[in-house]
């Protein structure tokens, strides 16, 4: 079993595939997709749409995973999230992958053991997870830890 974990972004979303033999997990790849805040957000929506159909292609990933949306204080901020959230996923729709949503406490606590983790703890258990791991990043780091709750979840 192949699945790509996403943590959708306007500015930069995080991707990561594993791959799921029994309960061994193992890397396959990571990495981000960055958007230019001086595009347009069509220009900036249709950049995540192709950059993740274009890893779909490569990896061909069995099921994919993401973060469920989350509340900032500032709407423009929760709208951006979800528009960016909306061409991952519609890119995942138009490759035929079934999405599993996970809440970001649940994905801590499936990397860390406690879902008030932070990005350092995370990414230190990362390496534990997935021995030898190079993270493309923060966003990356973020996806990897949403395929491993996914697969956790079975």
């Amino acid at each position: 079993m192949i699945i790509l974990g996403l943590d959708p972004s306007l500015s930069r979303t995080g991707w990561g595939v594993i791959r799921c033999e029994g309960a061994r997990l193992s890397h396959v790849a990571n990495g981000e997709i960055p958007t230019s805040t001086a595009a347009p957000m069509a220009d900036r929506l249709a950049a995540l749409y192709a950059g993740l159909g274009a890893i779909i292609a490569e990896h061909c990933p069995d099921r994919a995973a993401c973060e469920e949306i989350f509340l900032n204080r500032n709407p423009q901020s929760t709208l951006k999230l979800a528009q960016a959230r909306g061409a991952v996923l519609a890119a995942c729709g138009a490759a035929g992958l079934a999405v599993r949503e996970h809440a970001a406490r649940r994905v801590k606590q499936a990397v860390v053991g406690t879902g008030g983790a932070d990005k350092a703890q995370v990414q230190s258990m990362l390496k534990v997870l997935l021995p030898g791991v190079g993270i493309a990043g923060a966003d990356a780091a973020d996806a990897l830890a949403v395929a491993i709750a996914d697969a956790h979840q079975g």
